[in-house]
């Protein structure tokens, strides 16, 4: 397990299209979500940063969705080298963690190079208007911590976009293990 932070891509950057399948190959657009403050968290199934906040992550997509927000996850791990991260797996997950959002596929990883991500978890929050205005940790919590899992850091940025306000700009990389790259 390698600790890796976030690239902290640019606020105000635009959300970079996508058009990625789930695992039963249902596909959905960025544009699906045109008008509406959208969450795009880059996450896998066997990351133990993910383990550590991926129940709490549930609750808050289902709470925050039900306010307006949307969310998606993204796993561009290399499955072929990862196989506890196949798109079969996937679904096992989605259905143990209760998770009430697209959970995508990126198996080229160009949408993950797109949004420069380079850890899960890796959040990227974009409001009404799809700009970027939060990138980073979901909290202070870590695995080994005894800091519990809040989620406070991602809640006040939601909060901020879904008031149609800017979330405050010092914002905390998120760490986690290095997204599982394919070799050439």
């Amino acid at each position: 397990m390698s600790l890796t932070p976030s690239n902290m891509a640019e606020l105000g950057s635009p959300l970079p299209h996508f058009r990625l399948p789930d695992p039963h190959g249902t596909e959905i657009d960025s544009a699906d979500f045109q008008g509406r403050p959208l969450l795009v968290a880059f996450i896998c199934n066997h990351c133990p940063f993910v383990k550590h906040v991926a129940d709490a992550f549930a609750d808050f997509a289902q709470e925050y969705g039900e306010r307006g927000l949307a969310v998606v996850a993204i796993n561009s791990n290399d499955f072929h080298s990862h196989p506890d991260d196949s798109p079969a797996r996937m679904i096992e997950e989605a259905r143990s963690r209760n998770y009430g959002f697209p959970y995508l596929v990126d198996e080229s990883q160009d949408v993950a190079r797109a949004f420069q991500a380079a850890c899960t978890p890796d959040f990227f929050l974009f409001d009404a208007d799809h700009r970027l205005v939060y990138r980073g940790q979901f909290d202070d919590s870590r695995p080994g911590k005894e800091t519990p899992v809040t989620g406070s850091d991602l809640r006040a940025a939601a909060d901020a976009a879904l008031a149609g306000q800017t979330p405050d700009a010092d914002q905390k990389p998120s760490m986690g293990c290095n997204i599982k790259w394919k070799t050439a």
